[in-house]
């Protein structure tokens, strides 16, 4: 299915790598806080360890899947900024060689005395 002149494939596919890597390290990160915070439950709250092992496992995943939502975001806003960053330097840098090609055909001007 062709595309209406968003991403090329390319930057598609590095797009979706990069929020995938932002996904695996929020599940990673918020699993061990929500891992933590289990623990700490666990230790301290009578209605934790009542629990059954089903809702805390659900508990564990909820944290994991919010982080991989919120790192995931994060990670391809800052690359969406990147790639618009680097697209900027190459058409400033077309608009400069232009300038200095007609710069440098342009005549040299007359000296009047």
């Amino acid at each position: 299915m062709p595309t209406s002149g968003g991403l090329t494939s390319d930057e598609a596919n590095s797009a979706a790598w990069e929020a995938g890597r932002g996904a695996v390290a929020g599940a990673a990160k918020w699993g061990a806080g929500a891992a933590i915070l289990g623990a700490a439950g666990y230790a301290m709250s009578p209605i934790y360890r009542g629990l059954t092992i089903q809702f805390k496992v659900f508990l564990q995943m909820s944290g994991m899947i919010m982080g991989s939502c919120l790192e995931a975001d994060h990670s391809i806003r800052q690359y969406e900024a990147k790639v618009r960053m680097e697209k900027r330097m190459i058409r400033d840098r077309a608009v400069w060689e232009q300038y200095e090609q007609e710069y440098e055909q342009a005549p040299a001007p007359k000296k009047s005395s």
